[in-house]
């Protein structure tokens, strides 16, 4: 039975609709870039926010007008890429490929510029980190991380349920990208050995894509929640935390996750729960016990751990460590280099296994990703997206309060899928710090603050969104097959109402009762206050 013809209805239906795709994204992108008159917003956007001598500083422009029509230029890349990422109408790691071409024969960013958003830091993150995938599987330990972890569980509802809460608590406190590196071949295993089960014996194996993307989708959104829970989880929640302290008013580690971390054992059930509903009727294999029994059998049989599996459980604890106490020096693109360098210095992964692992596609996308959130931040196009937003949010009263939070953390959300959750924080954070401040409500500006940052973990409708997308995307593939299990608008498909869902339990379960609960410090708002009125004199 083919699993792959969900994606496909046959090669001409295919292309025809790939080159629809293709016209539509081109054509949204000639009328916004080159049809459209440039908005005055846009073109006092760009001066009074100093993108404009930016830009003729850089020698790429030659005056406001031809900086704002620049930043015209990437407002139309912006729909164009993500109709191209989504539907595949040319292979996604060559839309990311596209980003920096058009930024270099566009002239959107200075010529030296482009290379370092497409190479920085972050890609050298993700390649390690599916380096390490590829590792993790060629030794067998994908399978005794999977006995240990999920062994121990029965059926189906509880397996489920345990793995969406565990990885969203855990993905509070140790890199979420990672557990998604070493999961994701294990959930394909419990995959494979369930459905395997439920096949005719001596036949072919007979594939359910369904519990597949079931699996996968439910691994990775759950890690996606975790986001919330600490600073910890990442570098936005610290980006955030240092804007605070620019106004007086830091926050520590433990205070932030009284308010985060309430949030992640309620959302990872419902990952589940959303989870299970959605494709209840469409799974065939409704038991993973034979799954999680072939591997717990199967590790008893591969015995004591071997030399090749000590050495990458080894690698995998070097590079955690590294990570958690590396600091700025290292970054998180050094320490994930070694998982290309350890397996072939002591002769547990062959080279060349390694590079054909790894998924190149999604490398280049999550590269391109980057590129296009580097055009929207120093074209001041996210500045005028933002900036139009808020004007639409006084419009209908949402200026304030519990109006403000739930607007900007809607507007983070939306953002963070098309940028990187950093950047979004680092963009937003300036912004509406001082508009909390100003509206003199009790609890900015933590109130805010937190409404954004917290936003920015659920990058769940678009495979740019997070490097969890694309580990799912480039390591979710049939163990027998080789071919991928999800396809880049399976996350549009699944990963909206889900977006939406997480939203309002943010705004429900944060904003109306923990805030509330927990409450905030009577002194951050006229301390905040003081610090604001400093900087103005």
């Amino acid at each position: 039975m083919s699993h792959d013809s969900d994606h496909h209805g046959g090669d001409e239906g295919s292309l025809k609709g790939r080159m629809l795709w293709l016209g539509i994204g081109v054509a949204i992108f000639l009328v916004v870039g080159f049809v459209m008159p440039t908005p005055e917003s846009v073109l006092q956007v760009v001066q009074e926010g100093g993108f404009a001598q930016k830009m003729i500083d850089w020698h790429i422009a030659t005056s406001p007008a031809e900086a704002a029509h620049k930043t015209m230029l990437v407002l139309g890349i912006i729909p164009m890429a993500v109709i191209f990422f989504a539907t595949e109408a040319i292979p996604i790691g060559l839309t990311g490929v596209l980003m920096p071409i058009l930024a270099y024969f566009l002239e959107l960013l200075p010529s030296s510029m482009v290379g370092k958003t497409f190479a920085g830091d972050a890609p050298m993150f993700l390649l390690g980190v599916l380096a390490m995938g590829v590792a993790v599987v060629d030794v067998g330990l994908h399978k005794r991380l999977a006995a240990w972890l999920l062994g121990w569980t029965k059926g189906f509802m509880v397996p489920v349920f345990v793995l969406c809460i565990s990885m969203a608590v855990v993905g509070s406190f140790i890199s979420a990208h990672a557990m998604c590196a070493f999961m994701t071949p294990v959930m394909m295993a419990v995959y494979l050995g369930a459905v395997a089960a439920n096949s005719k014996p001596g036949g072919p194996i007979e594939h359910d894509p369904a519990l597949a993307k079931f699996l996968l989708f439910s691994l990775c959104f759950a890690l996606n929640v975790g986001g919330v829970g600490s600073p910890a989880a990442g570098g936005r929640n610290v980006i955030m935390m240092g804007f605070w302290d620019e106004y007086n008013v830091p926050m520590d580690f433990f205070t932030w996750m009284k308010y985060g971390l309430p949030l992640v054992p309620v959302m990872g059930f419902l990952v589940a729960l959303y989870m299970t509903v959605l494709f209840k009727r469409k799974i065939k294999t409704t038991d993973l016990t034979p799954g999680l029994k072939a591997i717990k059998d199967e590790t008893k049989r591969m015995g004591s751990m071997s030399y090749a599996e000590y050495v990458t459980f080894g690698m995998l604890l070097l590079i955690l460590v590294l990570w958690i106490f590396g600091g700025h020096d290292l970054g998180l693109g050094g320490p994930s280099l070694l998982a290309l360098l350890i397996p072939v210095i002591f002769r547990t992964t062959d080279w060349r296994k390694i590079l054909g692992g790894i998924s190149w596609d999604a490398w280049f996308m999550y590269c391109g990703a980057l590129t296009l959130g580097a055009l929207l931040k120093e074209t001041g196009a996210a500045m005028w997206l933002a900036q139009t937003f808020l004007v639409a949010l006084e419009s209908v009263g949402m200026a304030e309060g519990f109006g403000l939070w739930v607007g900007m953390s809607g507007l983070s959300g939306l953002m963070t899928n098309f940028m990187s959750d950093a950047g979004t924080t680092a963009l937003l954070g300036p912004i509406v710090i001082p508009m909390g401040i100003m509206t003199q409500v009790p609890g900015e500006p933590w109130a805010v603050g937190l409404a954004v940052a917290f936003a920015t973990s659920f990058a769940h409708f678009l495979i740019v969104g997070t490097p969890n997308n694309a580990i799912v995307y480039g390591l979710g593939i049939y163990p027998d097959t080789g071919q991928r299990a999800i396809h880049p608008t399976d996350f549009i498909k699944y990963g909206f109402v889900l977006w939406l869902i997480c939203m309002a339990v943010v705004w429900v379960v944060g904003f109306i009762f923990i805030y509330n609960v927990v409450g905030f410090p009577d002194s951050i708002l006229p301390t905040a206050t003081e610090a604001m009125k400093a900087v103005g004199q």
